[in-house]
């Protein structure tokens, strides 16, 4: 068997734990052909194939990033061309099985989030076998318990939150930090409450500053000059919207861009508490770097377990972690919606036990 893997959308760390996974298996436990295709989708339309052997993947375990190549906007379905300085969308998709029937690809490794893996959904639709690995540091798909990613990218958010509180006491000041987070607040909840904050605010549960403002205000009456506030990106207020900051151009995934609910916060609470307020946003932080062994055995065992469900013949599958243990289910079932923190569930109950507000 001739296998092809890719990664899609943003960069988490682990893909290459993963990539590693899937080449270390296929070859040692079956001797299948390993094929990476470059930077994402793209790599199918534009014939971007290099083999995978042993070699490729020495030392790239503790590695960030990914080896291959990413990009979150070369949909083949939706792919950007550029003629005369005038930009269109076309479908490439055509292309793209020729590209995988001329270099003899039995079945597609994709290694994505939710828009990466319905792009998949749509090659299996075409002839073209297709396993999945689910990859966010939003850890927003529905189908596993825990994406890989996402564990190293609450360690980085709540790492800057224990530096943020040493300032933050020190002068006296509201520190708010904005975290990624788009439609689930997962890395805001899991390092907000791992780090002390005592805000969080979450795309979930709309917030008021007339909260926010008594729960800081009552912590100054305590003698607590200082507060702590993380803010998923996509939070908005009771009866508004998101904060954008333009458009995405070219973004299959995310045609919206997201940006400044950390300043906005930061204005509002101001006025409401005449308190100084800094706001640091963390950004891509949350996407680089080495990932914590939480998320290479994770990786590695989704990688792994990719490879044995194609020896097994299955296929349109997903590896999903449930409980303890690596398993496989249908492909559209996994995806179908997105994991949402539950406002009434229990990550969100012990926060409020321990004093933490999210401004409802």
């Amino acid at each position: 068997m001739r296998i092809g893997v890719l990664t899609g959308g943003g960069d988490c760390p682990g893909l290459n734990a993963v990539i590693r996974a899937v080449v270390k298996t296929a070859i040692r436990d079956y001797g299948m052909e390993v094929w990476g295709i470059k930077n994402g989708y793209s790599g199918l339309v534009e014939d971007e194939i290099i083999p995978l052997g042993m070699e490729s993947v020495v030392g790239i375990l503790p590695r960030g990033g990914t080896i291959l190549g990413t990009t979150n906007r070369d949909s083949p379905f939706r792919y950007q061309v550029v003629t005369n300085g005038q930009v269109a969308y076309v479908d490439k998709s055509k292309q793209a099985m020729e590209v995988i029937r001329k270099r003899g690809l039995d079945a597609l490794i994709i290694i994505g989030g939710d828009g990466s893996l319905n792009i998949a959904q749509k090659f299996y639709d075409l002839g073209i076998n297709v396993i999945g690995v689910p990859k966010t540091i939003d850890n927003d798909i529905s189908g596993t318990d825990m994406t890989f990613g996402f564990d190293t990218a609450m360690a980085t958010a709540t790492e800057a939150i224990d530096k943020l509180h040493t300032t933050a006491e020190s002068h006296h000041r509201i520190m708010i930090l904005e975290v990624m987070g788009r439609d689930a607040g997962w890395i805001a909840i899991h390092s907000g409450i791992a780090g002390g904050a005592d805000v969080i605010l979450i795309p979930e549960i709309p917030f008021t500053f007339e909260k926010i403002s008594a729960k800081i205000q009552e912590r100054v009456a305590r003698g607590r000059n200082f507060s702590i506030v993380v803010v998923a990106e996509g939070a908005a207020p009771m009866g508004g919207g998101q904060v954008t900051a333009g458009v995405n151009e070219g973004n299959i995934f995310n045609p919206v861009k997201l940006g400044g609910i950390g300043q906005y916060v930061q204005e509002k609470i101001t006025t409401c508490t005449g308190q100084e307020t800094r706001v640091t946003v963390l950004g891509h932080l949350q996407r680089g770097g080495s990932p914590t062994p939480f998320d290479r055995l994770l990786a590695t065992r989704y990688g792994s377990a990719a490879v044995h469900a194609l020896a097994r013949g299955e296929q349109d599958v997903m590896t999903s972690l449930h409980g303890q243990d690596v398993i496989t289910i249908p492909l559209m079932e996994g995806i179908k919606q997105q994991k949402q923190v539950p406002p009434q569930g229990e990550l969100v109950r012990t926060a409020k036990a321990l004093g933490i507000s999210f401004g409802d």
